[in-house]
């Protein structure tokens, strides 16, 4: 079978209709876990360890690059406080990107594209931008009106459900 899709994932709650769709599409998909954001250790390691047990139940091939350093999180993105997001999907896509080009996969996305909080023209451009410069397609989807369906789905699995982005950021701006 041939590699359609390497799919950045967030978090498994939000790739579960994410993968759903693409499958429904005939697509072949991995999964890829690499996000340097996600903070403190607990969290990641919750999410972490969410997507393997994900992965396992339902029969995909996982690519993890797992990587946890506060210190080069900051050191990524804290270089224009303006532009935090953009800087973390930015190394977030260029891994993904990356990694799928050696891989020889087809194309590439992300399960950021699910969710209604983040910037989806952003993480298109930047997408398409990426793509150029691993000469690897950026396989760009409104997944937003699945975002409903794939938390019900996630519920229903007893997967953890974040209440946060995932970056230091987001969890000062959703606890204050």
């Amino acid at each position: 079978m041939s590699m359609d899709v390497l799919l950045h994932c967030c978090c498994a709650p939000c790739s579960v209709s994410c993968v759903k769709s693409l499958c429904d599409e005939k697509k072949s998909v991995s999964l890829f876990w690499y996000n340097p954001n996600i903070h403190p250790y607990t969290e990641y390691a919750l999410r972490r360890d969410c997507i393997i047990e994900f992965s396992k139940n339902c029969n995909f091939d996982l690519e993890m690059t797992d990587e946890y350093s506060l210190q080069l999180f900051l050191k990524e993105v804290y270089i224009d406080m303006k532009k935090i997001c953009r800087n973390c999907y930015r190394i977030r896509l260029e891994k993904t990107a990356s990694l799928a080009a050696h891989k020889g996969f087809k194309s590439f996305s992300t399960t950021l594209l699910v969710s209604p909080y983040q910037d989806h023209e952003q993480i298109k451009n930047l997408g398409e931008e990426i793509s150029c410069k691993y000469k690897i397609d950026f396989l760009y989807r409104d997944f937003r009106p699945l975002f409903r369906e794939g938390k019900a789905l996630a519920r229903t699995q007893n997967m953890y459900m974040q209440k946060y982005c995932g970056c230091i950021f987001s969890e000062e701006e959703r606890y204050s």
